[in-house]
């Protein structure tokens, strides 16, 4: 089966330390991959260098079949890969939380009729009706987490990177971003270091430590 992401021996560096030093993973359709470490081990370097969001000292990056070099490249990939970013305050655009979820739709040139009946579909797939009309500032940190998960998805990616998608929730805020997730069937790129992630999404775990991806520890 052909790999959906390729990465060879990608290096990044900053403040001429070695954030990642030769990483090398591949991901499969329909794998969930877990990147398992601790805080500042790289895990959201990694994320952001997949998507040309962090420039890299060398390396190889495959994303759906297309080598990615330039950022015209790195561009083009943005949304079919989609990536859920660690603070959902650094995604969410719109003023109210039916107009975030329609804006990707829109940017891409999507009819209005076409970008609201998705923008509804989303919110209703992830149970979020009730918040429509709720300016997003006003979202606990849970809902947040969902919209921006909805606006993601509203892109239809073929693949998913996910920057620790359950950091700072409770456990119940933490299920329903799970379970959202877990409905999507899609592959993805899971950082984290949160034991319910690994539970409730992961089909395989690698662990960064030193700046390269190695075999998990237990547990």
């Amino acid at each position: 089966m052909s790999a959906v992401i390729a990465v060879r021996d990608l290096a990044v560096e900053r403040s001429d330390r070695a954030v990642l030093a030769g990483v090398g993973l591949t991901l499969a359709a329909g794998e969930r991959l877990l990147v398992d470490g601790a805080s500042g081990a790289g895990k959201s370097t990694l994320l952001h260098a997949l998507l040309g969001f962090v420039p890299c000292r060398s390396g190889r990056i495959e994303l759906l079949g297309r080598v990615c070099v330039a950022e015209a490249d790195f561009a083009a990939a943005r949304g079919p890969v989609g990536l859920l970013f660690q603070d959902p305050d650094d995604q969410l655009l719109g003023p109210t939380v039916f107009e975030d979820v329609e804006f990707g739709p829109l940017n891409l040139g999507l009819e209005a009729a076409a970008a609201h009946a998705r923008a509804h579909e989303l919110l209703h797939r992830l149970g979020l009706e009730a918040l429509a009309g709720r300016p997003v500032h006003e979202l606990s940190g849970g809902e947040k987490r969902l919209v921006a998960l909805a606006g993601v998805l509203a892109l239809r990616p073929a693949v998913l990177l996910l920057d620790e998608p359950t950091a700072g929730l409770d456990e119940a805020a933490a299920q329903r971003v799970l379970q959202a997730l877990a409905a999507t069937a899609l592959p993805m790129i899971i950082a984290s270091h949160d034991p319910l992630c690994r539970q409730r999404l992961a089909t395989r775990v690698l662990a960064l430590r030193d700046g390269r991806l190695g075999a998990a520890l237990a547990g």
